[in-house]
């Protein structure tokens, strides 16, 4: 299946939601629309205003709203080189959001592109977390590094990174214990393994991405916000894509917190993790 099948897949209850009110030529059920699909008050008023200055036809509506959300989706800057191996990538966000099995499924995306990775388990306050991790490690065939009996999670990361330095690994991707954006205990200990990462090379971790659900909807907006404010984040995951009429969240994270987003969950096999296209996101939430 294609990567525009996929996402045709996943989108469909968020399409058919525009669906009815793009055909039935009307801004006010647009704008309904929009906000139904959680793109969230501010963006949709952005564009509803962008729509109007158009003076688009109402036959044109489609059109008109297909470019309005390329030029936020597409206004995105992605950071993805590291200055120097290992590529550090910090992996954090709230319980349940899919955070392990997406680090499962970048390791295995990772791995099919020829880089050497390792993972380490930094979640240390969920023993589950550290076995499911295991299990996928060994199943793609990447190393992993656990706790140590009254390890800290800083600590785990700082051998995992060493380990990678050792082995000469592309990739060390930390996992992070899932924490809610209230929770600020836990984000002290975010802020903690990336003052661990620094003691490596100052501008690490290279990357910092948010692992958001998309069926949360808006309540995903404040999450990153908090996250954001925290930990500077370089990007977002968005998982759980597939079967939620809240897709249209993706626009706000991006035009209101100026965050790119990386790649979207499409479903549940460690080949249902794709790069994110803006061209083929649009296409499949319109066409």
């Amino acid at each position: 299946m294609s990567l525009f099948q996929k996402l045709a897949q996943a989108l469909k209850k968020t399409r058919s939601i525009f669906a009815g009110a793009i055909s039935a030529e009307n801004i006010e059920e647009l704008e309904q629309a929009l906000l139904q699909a959680d793109v969230g008050f501010q963006s949709t008023e952005h564009i509803i205003e962008q729509l109007k200055k158009s003076k688009a036809d109402k036959h044109e509506y489609k059109q008109q709203l297909n470019q309005i959300l390329h030029q936020i989706l597409t206004n995105q800057s992605l950071k993805t080189q590291a200055s120097q191996k290992p590529c550090i990538i910090m992996i954090v966000g709230t319980p349940g959001s899919g955070k392990t099995t997406t680090i499962a499924k970048l390791s295995f995306l990772f791995s099919e592109q020829g880089k050497k990775v390792i993972i380490s388990a930094s979640d240390t306050y969920r023993a589950a977390a550290a076995t499911q991790l295991g299990i996928w490690a060994e199943r793609v065939g990447v190393q992993i590094v656990y706790s140590e009996k009254g390890q800290d999670a800083g600590a785990v990361a700082y051998d995992a990174i060493q380990k990678a330095i050792s082995n000469n690994s592309d990739i060390v991707l930390i996992d992070t214990a899932g924490r809610l954006h209230t929770r600020k205990d836990l984000m002290q200990e975010a802020q903690k393994i990336k003052r661990v990462c620094q003691k490596f090379r100052t501008d690490a971790p290279d990357q910092i991405w948010l692992i958001l659900d998309a069926t949360v909807g808006q309540n995903g907006i404040q999450q990153a916000k908090t996250f954001n404010q925290e930990l500077n984040l370089t990007g977002v995951i968005i998982t759980k894509l597939d079967g939620t009429a809240k897709g249209g969240v993706i626009i706000p994270i991006v035009r209101e917190l100026n965050l790119p987003i990386h790649y979207l969950g499409l479903g549940e096999s460690a080949q249902d993790l794709e790069p994110f296209d803006a061209e083929k996101y649009i296409q499949a939430l319109l066409e």
